[in-house]
């Protein structure tokens, strides 16, 4: 009894749902990165992309069978557009994971945030308050001590994670639309599938046969795709968008630890610097939604009285 009603409160709505989940999604995130960095060294990045949304696909269609209604959908061109940015900004984060260190690589996605408030205002509509503005930017000044702008960072190579970013703000922008008509399980799916089948032109051209161990690194890099999404559907779908985005500068900070953990890369003094004002953004962000929250809360039970 107490275990399910722990259970439920990560599926009911509220601010601290929505940042938990949005935390779950960095933890998964560097995890995949440092499998995809494992298996980027023994085959080529494009292989590796599309046995990850194989798997993926596989591990989802067993559910999709037990109710055939979930293959039904009324935004067949969404699911396009997201497997075309998703082929686009996987691919480029494969790659960029494999030929980067994690925190650099980290840090210039970090632009992703601040593209999708961007979004979220103008595209989605959202009352983007001030203090968001202030809390992302203030993330935004502890990415620019993270990367350094004008050292030997900014190579081409560092494009890719920049590309990948744009990609999965445009990913999390339709998600967040398309949420409301279909259900997680659904857009898993058909993410998988396109994906998929977007990655397959160029597989045909850098083909090698993966070996058993591979193939159970990418089963489980198709198992955290999934549980990627799902820690995105479950984020937006208990608050604002816009209100979780200092949130995701937490995977700085979990990805450099991973990196350590396996590969004994210690993050540079000004990766620590910037992780502290990231961090201070995210508090003052936290702070300030749950006053909100609050606050909403209590003019509602004065109405009802």
């Amino acid at each position: 009894m107490i275990l399910a009603r722990a259970l439920s409160w990560f599926m009911q709505k509220g601010y601290f749902q929505g940042v938990f989940w949005m935390i779950m999604i960095s933890v998964v995130s560097a995890s995949n990165d440092i499998i995809m960095r494992l298996t980027g060294c023994e085959m080529h990045w494009v292989q590796v992309l599309f046995f990850r949304y194989l798997f993926g696909m596989l591990l989802v269609l067993p559910f999709m069978m037990r109710d055939a209604t979930l293959f039904r959908t009324t935004q067949i061109s969404g699911h396009i557009f997201r497997a075309i940015f998703g082929t686009i900004g996987i691919g480029a984060c494969c790659y960029s994971v494999i030929n980067m260190p994690l925190s650099e690589n980290e840090t210039i996605m970090y632009v992703q945030p601040f593209i999708f408030l961007v979004l979220a205002y103008f595209v989605l509509k959202e009352h983007v308050t001030k203090q968001r503005w202030i809390a992302t930017l203030i993330g935004f000044s502890g990415l620019l001590v993270v990367m350094r702008p004008g050292t030997e960072m900014f190579r081409w190579v560092a494009m890719a994670p920049l590309v990948a970013a744009a990609s999965f703000a445009l990913l999390d922008m339709f998600a967040t639309k398309m949420i409301k008509a279909d259900r997680d399980i659904t857009l898993m799916f058909y993410f998988a599938v396109g994906t998929m089948i977007c990655a397959f032109v160029p597989l045909l051209f850098v083909w090698q046969v993966p070996t058993i161990k591979q193939l159970g690194w990418l089963a489980c890099l198709g198992l955290g795709g999934n549980l990627i999404q799902v820690c995105i559907y479950r984020a937006f779908s208990a608050t604002e968008a816009s209100g979780l985005m200092p949130f995701r500068y937490m995977s700085l900070l979990i990805a450099s630890l991973a990196e350590f953990m396996v590969f004994g890369v210690i993050p540079t003094s000004n990766v620590l610097i910037g992780a502290v004002i990231i961090i201070a953004a995210a508090i003052y962000i936290a702070t300030y939604e749950k006053r909100k929250e609050s606050t909403v809360d209590l003019t509602s039970d004065l109405q009802v009285a």
